[in-house]
């Protein structure tokens, strides 16, 4: 592969490319989906390619093929430096120029203790059925569903300034739904989380830990118990949120705007920009003193962790805000140029048919000093909600409602009644500023998020989220008319 990837990366040179680099990725993946008794779908691809991408008189070209031979690895080499030509008659003002690099030569493996690839298929189909028996034993569960994936990538990187870097990635997660409905009513409830459970950068045994088995007939008899519960009152209450809901909260208010090719406008016809810009860097407060948060691609498990990125920048931990302070941007090596500064880590491309963009890693909020057990006593009157069930946030990430599947009333520094249809609305900094209390390590979790969408055409990131418990004061929920 070294000789493949040298003819790339010397045609482009050849050619008057003052940069060039290849990537050769092969990836695998597994699935598995069962309903109501029955296998819904089984799932097995490979997907095996090479990108060239190149730079000419400062701008960008790249092309692809799947056919990964000597022939081919010259023609796409070629046509990537005809692109970049063509595009640099027409490029902007600024040519593209990349922050600097050191040159690596490297290998990288996540680690794996069991091969989701040598657990039988059968196996995990009896896995799911069981868990769907257990869930629709409670007949007020209409629909009862699970699924399992793995996936494994293997990827070379190589480019014109020396880099050399082989890693292999194994990522496996499962998960389970119920929904009950009533009179024209439906809920549901998942585990261990929703949109299709919790996934991770590591293998077989990472669905074992969930001990799926021992949640499903409580998943099965909380959604049926949601159809009877008490509506979310229209009220500014304090709410507490798990580590879950806090997950999503996470990825779409802090993980989305600290992304430095929306706040230069580079995304803003897909995914919008950001309230976070360069002049707010360093001195705009973000969240109260009580909030962390840092990027970190270098934590074991995460599924936004790797050794280097798609440029071949090794994976950092990056503090993002400080005490309250927005500090740091997630970047790649031509958008930090742009600032001045060396790149985070974050480009990523979701296939070798795609050109690297900025993505998040594991965006983490960093554990506090309480327990969700202390947060609870000392809270008066608020809201608990867990299991994130609907999103929606504005082009610049400011204005957010984030409903859930299920809540709990708090009384007192008590759990009351079980909620349904709770959701709740804020402002990003005026929500992270009202945060008084995060729970400590011991409840704090890693989350995997396998379907972050960003890019035109399409990329689908695999990114990380870890976090606590936490408690946020005033914040408004319910549907209620605001003045």
């Amino acid at each position: 592969m070294r000789d493949l990837t040298a003819q790339a990366l010397d045609v482009a040179k050849k050619l008057g490319a003052s940069y060039a680099d290849i990537r050769v990725v092969d990836k695998k993946q597994e699935s598995v989906r069962t309903r109501n008794g029955n296998v819904e779908s089984l799932g097995s691809s490979r997907s095996r390619g090479f990108g060239v991408r190149v730079l000419y008189d400062g701008a960008w070209g790249f092309s692809s093929s799947a056919r990964v031979t000597e022939e081919e690895v010259r023609r796409v080499a070629e046509e990537a430096v005809s692109i970049a030509k063509a595009s640099a008659t027409v490029k902007r003002e600024k040519d593209v120029v990349l922050a600097p690099a050191k040159p690596v030569t490297a290998k990288w493996e996540s680690k794996c203790e069991i091969d989701p690839f040598s657990v039988k298929v059968e196996d995990k189909i009896a896995l799911l059925m069981e868990a769907d028996r257990l869930m629709r034993q409670n007949k007020g569960v209409r629909v009862a569903s699970g699924n399992i994936m793995a996936l494994r990538e293997e990827k070379i990187f190589a480019s014109t300034e020396g880099s050399y870097i082989e890693q292999v990635k194994t990522e496996t997660g499962a998960g389970i739904e119920a929904t009950a409905a009533d009179k024209g009513e439906l809920q549901r409830r998942s585990y261990p989380n929703s949109a299709g459970g919790d996934f991770a950068s590591k293998g077989w045994e990472f669905v074992e830990s969930m001990n799926i088995l021992d949640h499903a007939e409580r998943v099965g008899n909380e959604a049926v118990q949601l159809l009877t519960a008490k509506q979310c009152p229209d009220v500014v209450t304090d709410l507490i949120l798990d580590s879950s809901q806090l997950t999503l909260q996470i990825h779409e208010s802090c993980g989305h705007p600290i992304e430095l090719d929306r706040v230069l406008g580079q995304e803003a016809s897909y995914a919008g920009t950001s309230f976070l810009t360069p002049e707010k860097k360093g001195t705009f407060q973000y969240g109260s003193p009580n909030v962390n948060i840092v990027a970190d691609a270098t934590i074991d498990g995460g599924l936004g962790s790797f050794g280097f990125d798609d440029e071949g920048v090794p994976a950092q931990r990056t503090t993002i805000v400080d005490k309250g302070i927005f500090m740091n941007y997630l970047s790649s090596r031509d958008t930090a140029a742009e600032l001045g500064e060396t790149s985070s880590g974050a480009a990523r491309a979701d296939s070798w048919s795609r050109i690297p963009i900025v993505r998040m890693t594991n965006i983490n909020l960093e554990p506090g000093d309480w327990t969700l057990d202390e947060i609870i006593k000392d809270t008066k009157e608020g809201i608990l909600m867990e299991t994130n069930k609907s999103w929606s946030i504005d082009d610049k990430r400011l204005n957010f409602q984030f409903g859930v599947e299920m809540a709990y009333e708090i009384k007192d520094g008590s759990i009351g009644e079980m909620i349904k249809n709770a959701n709740y609305t804020g402002i990003t900094y005026e929500f992270w500023r009202s945060c008084d209390a995060v729970a400590n390590k011991d409840e704090w979790r890693l989350w995997g998020v396998p379907n972050c969408g960003k890019g035109e055409p399409g990329q689908v990131a695999h990114v990380g989220h870890g976090s606590a418990p936490s408690r946020f004061r005033g914040v408004k929920v319910g549907v209620g008319k605001w003045q």
